[in-house]
Order: structure tokens, then sequence, then C-alpha cells
């Protein structure tokens, strides 16, 4: 062989190996059975059981120094006892005896790690009390006893004064009441028939069905304290206009069920109306308050003072850039307004409010371009004084002691150097003095606190630092026991890596924004990985995760299972970081996908082994709506996307949520950031998905979306589920949740997805 010959040789053997190791860093081996378990293992049903202790959720005995909570052990499902004062957490009952006695009683095999109960409550005596088999049991060691038949046995349809003398009820629309001492009935109202109804309510998921179907009843009512007077409120649905559904999947119709239900979309007059009015018994007397009327989208919502004197409360303008606080006097019907405020974009549409007893009240407001706490005089409406100031976000107010002065709240982001949405607790002075910070660890600090109590339960993690779950004093924080810490050694077992936190400069080339990304448990650093990008970037939450659980317990680590990075953003125009930075997308929810594409390409240009060239992203609800948007306004950078349960056109989506962050009358920009407006720009893969019976996100704005893309030329997958409302894809698996994953495997891993495959539950 001459020197020519062997060096071509040579060179074909380099050649070859060089191509076999280049694309051993693209290819990720064929999709098997193992793909779908190594993901279905996180799926929620699954992972919570593999992580012992993961986090408490107490639930308070009535002396407010114990609490039981349920969690997962290496014994299974256990129920555990906290007595505080003893400084002892252990398991509330014996779970092999009572495992015993049910299998006894049913005939059934019960096992000790996976008891069919999930609410227990405990008598005086120690006995333990549970619902099984659609019956209350009462359980001594031992001994089980079944009490009555399990139901709520409450009469729904009447309401009994405080007082205990009258019965108040509704009879053809109208308001009556009995005199419980003489049977004598009194009829309140006279002019309610159908469609303008007294003492109602229109429920969220209220549902018609058939051309003239009946709505379900609903009574509301609220009891002065001194039981003389009686707040309702007239539901009037005279001018309303439905939504309709048709569903497709009942077994035993072969033709559509029509559906219908009443869900104003923005800018629409025909709406449901609400329309208060107070009732006197003794002199019969009413009054409606037809200057107070609002959509049933915002409501009212008024209280009584201790003396049934004077109804108050907060008063919100449709389009939500103003809000009162109001005062009603019974004896003069005049309405007082408190305080006003207004914004030219929104006002929170639940801002703090709590009246004290001094004739005082606590307000937060963003105001001041961040939330926070002042302390205002009730009849005057004047401010007092600041009781928090600074730039950060008061979050809630956990406990107030009026008789120290005393406020304990939880905030984010005032400490320095820390992840601005971690949340910590803190108590104030009244005059603003003595700002203290309770709970100093680095860390979001999931809060239960019930009221009146001296203690609070704090679950403190990041997304990869497991959960401490500790009990603390109120007043001082300090920890005096802790309850639990979260074992994850399943999880290391199985190679877990927690979410990676990084952060990115946003749009405005100066905001530092924050996110996390997910790798595969079999993650290698010389491969070059796919990445998806999972949205919901709605304005009024910021989706990252922020502790150890939600960093868990997702839709991200299944995906990222598959073979994928996964990342998650919170950019401007997010949740709780302040008025400004929340303004950001007022008007302008089309652009909240352009601080991912930037996170993305930041992040991707530190680690090689993210691939910029495939990137994906997929949504729900308004993830959904964020979803297609990106494909059609970047439509060179996400190759792929998901879109379920999208609100494609917030012109077409339920009334309050745009009319908030959108604006209100609706103007062009509805038009201009709708994606069935901009269905032309599609380039790259897209599915959309719906549920045929959805009525949170009616499923029309979907159908326009696709019959835009169908007239544009546009080749794009459908997935109607005819038998599902808004909840599908969630973080436990479905039929939706692998063709997802599916779609992602083919059209941007380039890999073949197996068929027919069921995710075990």
């Amino acid at each position: 062989m001459s020197k020519i010959q062997i060096f071509r040789s040579f060179l074909r053997a380099y050649v070859f190996i060089l191509l076999l190791s280049l694309s051993g860093q693209y290819s990720f081996g064929q999709i098997t059975e193992d793909t779908y378990h190594k993901a279905e293992y996180f799926l929620s049903n699954s992972i919570q059981k593999e992580v012992y202790h993961l986090d408490v959720n107490p639930n308070w005995l009535d002396d407010k120094k114990r609490f039981w909570h349920q969690t997962y052990t290496q014994d299974g499902k256990r129920f555990f006892l906290t007595d505080i004062e003893k400084g002892q957490t252990q398991e509330a009952f014996d779970h092999e005896e009572l495992a015993k006695v049910l299998s006894e009683k049913s005939g059934e095999t019960i096992d000790s790690k996976s008891l069919p109960i999930n609410r227990i409550q405990f008598n005086n005596d120690g006995s333990l009390v549970f619902e099984w088999h659609n019956q209350e049991w009462t359980y001594t060691v031992g001994v089980l006893e079944s009490k009555r038949t399990s139901s709520d046995s409450r009469d729904r349809t009447v309401s009994i004064s405080p007082d205990g003398n009258w019965k108040a009820y509704v009879k053809n629309f109208n308001l009556f009441v009995e005199n419980l001492k003489t049977g004598e009935e009194t009829q309140l109202s006279y002019d309610g028939k159908k469609e303008y109804e007294y003492a109602s309510y229109w429920g969220w998921s209220d549902m018609l069905h058939g051309e003239n179907g009946e709505r379900p009843a609903h009574f509301s009512i609220n009891w002065s304290p001194d039981s003389k007077k009686i707040l309702t409120q007239i539901v009037d649905l005279r001018l309303a206009e439905k939504m309709l559904l048709l569903d497709n999947s009942q077994d035993d119709k072969f033709r559509p069920q029509l559906m219908g239900y009443y869900r104003a979309s923005p800018g629409d007059t025909t709406v449901v109306m609400y329309t208060p009015v107070l009732f006197e018994i003794e002199s019969k007397k009413e009054t409606k308050f037809p200057r107070l009327s609002l959509p049933h989208f915002i409501g009212i919502n008024l209280s009584w003072d201790d003396n049934s004197e004077n109804l108050y409360g907060t008063y919100l303008q449709r389009g939500f850039k103003s809000f009162d606080l109001i005062e009603i006097n019974v004896d003069s019907k005049e309405i007082r307004k408190v305080y006003s405020e207004s914004s030219p974009t929104h006002v929170n549409n639940n801002n703090i409010f709590r009246r004290l007893d001094n004739g005082q009240f606590i307000l937060g407001t963003e105001k001041s371009g961040w939330n926070q706490l002042h302390l205002m005089d009730w009849e005057t409406g004047e401010l007092v004084n600041r009781i928090t100031l600074g730039n950060y976000v008061v979050k809630n107010i956990l406990s107030i002691d009026e008789e120290n002065s005393t406020i304990y709240f939880e905030a984010a982001g005032k400490e320095e150097n820390i992840n601005p949405y971690y949340s910590f607790v803190y108590k104030v002075n009244f005059d603003g003095t003595g700002l203290e910070l309770l709970t100093p660890e680095n860390a979001f600090h999931s809060i239960s606190y019930s009221s009146g109590n001296d203690y609070l339960v704090d679950n403190y993690s990041t997304v990869n630092q497991p959960t401490v779950s500790v009990v603390r004093e109120l007043k001082t924080g300090k920890i005096i026991h802790e309850i639990s810490k979260a074992d994850i050694s399943n999880l290391l077992k199985k190679g877990y890596q927690s979410p990676k936190q990084f952060t990115a400069t946003a749009k405005d080339d100066m905001t530092t924004i924050y996110g996390i990304y997910y790798l595969p448990t079999d993650f290698n650093p010389k491969k070059k990985y796919p990445i998806i990008d999972y949205t919901y970037s709605g304005p009024h939450i910021d989706i990252t995760p922020k502790t150890f659980r939600s960093g868990l317990v997702g839709l991200q680590q299944p995906m990222a299972e598959l073979g994928f990075v996964v990342v998650t953003v919170d950019g401007l125009g997010t949740s709780s970081r302040g008025k400004a930075f929340n303004d950001v997308s007022y008007k302008n929810l089309g652009d909240g996908t352009t601080d991912h594409v930037l996170a993305i390409k930041e992040l991707a240009a530190q680690h090689m082994f993210m691939d910029i060239q495939k990137v994906g992203i997929f949504g729900h609800s308004a993830g959904g709506y964020d979803a297609g948007r990106a494909m059609l306004l970047h439509p060179d950078f996400y190759k792929v996307g998901v879109a379920s349960a999208g609100d494609h056109d917030h012109r077409m989506e339920k009334a309050w949520w745009p009319e908030m962050y959108m604006g209100y009358p609706v103007g062009d920009f509805y038009h201009e950031q709708s994606n069935v407006t901009n269905a032309a720009n599609l380039k790259g893969h897209l599915l959309l998905a719906h549920g045929g019976i959805d009525e949170n996100v009616n499923p029309s704005a979907t159908f326009k979306f696709a019959e835009a893309l169908i007239n544009a030329g546009k080749d794009f997958d459908l997935f109607i589920w005819p038998s599902r409302n808004h909840s599908f894809g969630r973080t436990d698996g479905d039929y939706f949740t692998k063709k997802r994953w599916d779609y992602f495997i083919e059209h941007l891993m380039g890999e073949k997805p197996l068929r027919h495959y069921q995710i075990k539950k």
C-alpha cells in the first residue's frame, strides 16, 4: 500500500471517528418506554411520595397549641400531631392498628401505608374522627364507631339570624323572613322575578343545560349583628348574554348537549349586574343602592360594623383604575367616601384593608410605587403616618396586635443581595418604628398562620435547598421547635439535580430578571440539549418556582427527563416587584416573552450544552396565549410551540383579567396583540389544544385562531379533548401530557415518539 493510500485510509478513519463523536453530542437515542418512565417518575402523584417530609401544612386544633399534618415517609402516608408546648412531633395514632380495624370492619385489605382517609379531627377525649365510605367515624384505640352518614346537613336555602329569632329565605325570587317564635311570615321584597332575583349570586361555574336550562339556585344574605337588618343584593340577568359550549362527550346522548353560562368579555355592556339592597326587618323598609351597581365579575363586598349602624367596604370601579373605601349609614342611607385612590393603569383588586377598634384603619396601596402599609383615620380618610416605607412589596398582614400597636406581615424585596421574590416575615409598630426581620434565613418562607395564634409554621426553602419546617413564636420569630426536614435521598439516587437559578438582563437593558432551568437526571454536559421555555407571564403572578416544593412538583422536570433543558423566567410585567415593574405589561400583554428570548440567549451563551437553534415553548391558559404569541412574535427563535387552553384574543376572554391589565375601554391594542390577528406570522410547528367544555377560557378563541391559520395557509396541529374543561395537562399527567411531550420529541428533538403509550396512574 502506498503512502498516499495509507494516508487516505487514515484520513477516512479519522473523519469517521470525528463524525461519530460529533453525532453523539446530538443523539439522544431511540425513544423507549423507559424514556416515559423517567418522566412519569416526576409527575406530582408519584414524586410527592418519593420525598419524605416534603413540607408541613398545619391543621390547628382549637387550643391553637397543637396541630396535625399529613405527609409521606418511608412508611407511606402518615399523619403527625405536633404539641408545641411539649416541643414534640409524633405520629397522631397507630396507623397499623387503625388499618387492621378498618380491614376488619370492611372486609377489604387496608394498607397502613396508604390509609383511605385524608382529614382527621380530635375530640377532647383523644378519640379520632374521620370520614370513610361516606360516613363519619370515631376511633378510639381498637374501637371504631359509625356516627352518621357523611353529608353537609346545613340547609343552604335559609339563613338564621344571629339571635336565632328569624329565618330568611327566598320564594318566587323575593326575600322573606319568618319569625321563629310566632311562625309569622313577612315578605320583604315584591319586584323580584326570574332574571331579577333577590338574595342570590351568579357562581363561577354555574352552567345552564339546554336552551332554557335553569341555573343553580343560590342564596346569600348578610345579617346585621343585632339581627334587625339584612344586607343582600339583586342579581340582574335581564340584559346578560351567555357564552355557549357544546358537550359532545356524553355516552348516553347522540346529539351534542348545549351548555351556557354568563361570563362577560372585555367591554361588554350586556353583563350580569349586582345591586346592593338593605332591608330593615321591623319597618319592612327596603333600600336599593343603584349607585353601587357593578358587574358580577367585580362585585361588592360590604361588612357590618359591630354596632349594626354602618356598612363599609371597598368599591372598585369598572376598569380597575380607581377604588373607594365607602361607608353607608343605615339610618340616613348616606354613602360616604372614606378614601379614594386612582391610577392611570390599574389598582390592586385585593388591597390590604383592616379596620381598627380605635377609629383608624390600615391600608396597603401602591401609590408610592411599592405596596406599603399606611395608618389612616377612618373619619377623615387622612393619612396618620406611613407604617412601612421602601422599595419592597408588602404581600399581606398575618396579624395585628392592637393592644401593643404592632403589625406582623410578609414582604419581599427588602433584603439586599437576596432574590427579590423571596418572602420574609417582619413586625413593625403602628408608627413605623421597630421594623424587625423575624425570619432571617436566606430562603423563601412559606408561612401558615391561624388568626389569634401565638405561633406560626414556617416552611423555608429554595428550589435547591430542601424544606425545613419549623414552629416560630410570632412575636420574636424565634424557632422553638423543628418539625421536620425534607429527605430527598430517593431523588439523589435517581441523579436528580435541583433547578439552577440564574439572572439575566431584561429588554430595558438595565433590570435584572430571574429564572431557573432544569436538567435531566442523566444530564451529560458534552451533549447538546434542545431548550423548552415554560411560560405564564400573566401580570398577576410570578410563575418561576421559588420553593423546593414548587421547583420539584411541576411540569418542567418531567419534560426535562425526556432530554430537554427547560427554562422558566419572570420577565418585566410580572408580579411581586413593584408598580413600575408590573405596569410594563399594561396594554402590552403580548410582549411578555421578549424577556424570555433575551434570557435564554444570555443563558445559552454561558452553557454550551444548550442548543440555541432548537428552542420550543409551551403554556396553558394565559400561558397558552403566551406560547401562541411567542411563535408569532419571535418566529425565527421559537421553532416549536404547544399552546393549550389559550385565550388567544383577549376580546374573547373573561372580562376582569384583560380589563385590569389590557385596559378598559377596549382599544386597538387588543386587536394588535391578538394571536388571531397575527396568525400569518407562523413559521414553526404549533400545536393548539383545548378542552371542549372549558368554561374558564372558552374554546372559541382557539377555533378562531385555527381558522385564521387556515386562511393564512399555515400548517398547524389541533387537539380538542371533548369531555374536558380547563383542567388538563396538569402536573399529575394525563392523555394530553404525553401528547405535549411527543410534540417536542418529534419536532424539536427530531426523534420518533412511542405511539399508544399510556401514562401510568
